[in-house]
């Protein structure tokens, strides 16, 4: 009886926890970043970002034969290169989370 009921919860947690992991992946990036947000990420985080970028291509390019005999290079390509640098060039000025904002479309009244 006891094993029946700690099943059922532990399903009915897995299925809970699976139908709202999506939603924080479906949001659009909606920020509106300060002044001092924008300075800042213009002149410290995009600039240590981009060495990132650059070091992880190396380190990418270094580890190209090992990581084709384990099978994960398009893994690790993702990882040390694409993840890099789209959170340097995909991602607004003084925003946090990666991607592009929404394009705003005006309606008009004619």
């Amino acid at each position: 009886m006891t094993r029946k009921i700690s099943r059922t919860l532990m399903a009915t947690l897995a299925a809970c926890l699976m139908a709202f992991s999506s939603l924080g992946h479906a949001q659009a990036v909606d920020e509106t970043p300060s002044a001092l947000a924008m300075t800042g990420d213009a002149l410290f985080v995009r600039p240590a970002l981009l060495a990132t970028t650059i070091i992880g291509s190396a380190v990418y390019l270094v580890s190209l034969p090992f990581s084709a005999l384990g099978g994960n290079a398009g893994e690790a390509g993702e990882v040390l290169v694409v993840g890099p640098a789209k959170a340097t060039f995909v991602r607004c000025l003084g925003c946090t989370r990666t991607g592009k904002k929404p394009e705003t479309v005006e309606q008009s009244d004619n």
